[in-house]
């Protein structure tokens, strides 16, 4: 099957879906998941009956030859488990979602918003799944169903309690992730943090559930990330304009530079001013987190000022009340560059789950939520590449300087310091 096919008919628009990926990738763990679900609720319902011997009287046999069934997003390959009856009534394990014939989805989008934004709800799951196996899946009961949610929350639960201690951590980004759906007549807001090892590979860190985005919450966030194992402070953190972030960071992680993130900025200054004057304004802040170097950046950065102070100053002031932070990364790495000026890793992960929500009616639960960001975010870390130049990491960590992304030659500068 191509890489851009789907059953027999192509979705190019979908292929860069991390819900579309999530799906593709996901379908068989989920049904494996679920029929795994099925046989416990068969076995709860036999727990306490015996054979004459005292043995259960119904227990696991092992599986049936693996099998593929064709589903909405193509052929998922699943095994069926099955039981071993001792006791007088035969029992016999039959699978809701595995029969003999399922009918494919029409659409792939079409089980989309269903399994992401409804599906791991308890009362929509059966639903979903429908979607994706075909009618059969209406066999499924209420007790699987909620056995199927439960794992997929415990999933969740452990990965929050993972150890950080292991990995040196040395950039962080941080956001706070608004979407349409709201939980508890709130709208949602999800603190998320994606940090970066010596290693040059990106993780999660945290995905969590704040008010808005205040100082208490990142704060929470931080301190937990902190009894997690991550104690030394890592080198450089990226974010936003969120007052609450910086103000915990710097509670928390006092040596950790900040960086602010200049996607976020640039949107901030275009706010305050007409239309017809913001993609010129754009190029003239392209110019200055574009410039080769520092120095070129402060000249970049005078000039936009004298240009746009007299008409509006509010725009200006919004830019330059951070000129510090917005050019921090010319002291590390130029290779790094590309990564540490903007939030884009936690953006790019999830524009999508902001564009499916906000087209969603009604409300879920927080934990269901949760639940939901952090299946679409393991699924896009899987493709996440290394950052590029990843083996300067280990001289940003040993504290070598760099001037302008360049390594500075530590005799050279201290003879410069002395005269």
């Amino acid at each position: 099957m191509g890489k851009d096919s789907v059953v027999g008919f192509r979705a190019p628009e979908a292929i860069e879906d991390p819900l579309t990926e999530l799906l593709r990738t996901g379908a068989r763990q989920l049904i494996q998941q679920a029929i795994e679900a099925e046989l416990a609720e068969l076995l709860a319902q036999y727990e306490g009956a015996v054979d004459d011997q005292g043995r259960r009287a119904v227990v696991r046999n092992g599986y049936l030859p693996e099998r593929e069934i064709l589903t909405g997003v193509g052929p998922v390959s699943v095994k069926v488990p099955k039981v071993r009856s001792r006791g007088e009534e035969a029992v016999v394990f039959r699978s809701a979602l595995v029969p003999p014939y399922v009918r494919k989805a029409r659409r792939v989008e079409a089980a989309l918003p269903w399994l992401y934004l409804k599906g791991v709800a308890t009362g929509q799951m059966q639903a979903a799944l429908e979607v994706l196996v075909g009618a059969e899946a209406r066999g499924l009961s209420a007790p699987v169903i909620s056995r199927l949610k439960r794992e997929w929350e415990a999933e969740y639960a452990a990965w929050r309690r993972q150890d950080l201690g292991r990995d040196r951590w040395v950039y962080l980004w941080a956001d706070g992730i608004y979407c349409g759906l709201r939980a508890e007549r709130q709208k949602l807001c999800v603190l998320v943090v994606i940090g970066v090892n010596e290693r040059g590979e990106k993780h999660f860190l945290a995905i969590e559930d704040g008010v808005r985005e205040s100082a208490q919450s990142w704060r929470e966030v931080l301190l937990e990330m902190k009894k997690r194992g991550l104690e030394v402070p890592p080198k450089l953190a990226v974010g936003d304009g969120a007052l609450g972030f910086w103000a915990a960071l710097d509670e928390v992680y006092p040596e950790t530079r900040p960086q602010r993130c200049w996607v976020h900025k640039t949107a901030n200054v275009l706010n305050y001013l007409p239309k017809g004057v913001q993609p010129k304004v754009k190029q003239a802040l392209q110019e200055i987190w574009m410039a080769e170097d520092r120095e070129s950046a402060h000249k970049a950065f005078d000039h936009f000022v004298q240009t746009y102070q007299a008409k509006y100053p509010k725009a200006v002031a919004c830019l330059e009340k951070d000129r510090e932070t917005l050019l921090a990364f010319y002291d590390f790495p130029a290779e790094h560059w590309v990564h540490i000026r903007t939030t884009n890793p936690i953006e790019s992960t999830f524009a999508t789950i902001r564009h499916r929500t906000d087209r969603t009616k009604g409300c879920v639960s927080r934990n269901t939520m949760l639940a939901m960001i952090y299946k679409l975010g393991m699924s896009a870390e899987r493709r996440w590449r290394r950052i590029r130049g990843f083996n300067y990491l280990a001289k940003v960590i040993e504290g070598v300087k760099f001037r302008d992304g360049v390594e500075v030659d530590s005799d050279i500068d201290d003879s410069r310091s002395a005269a």
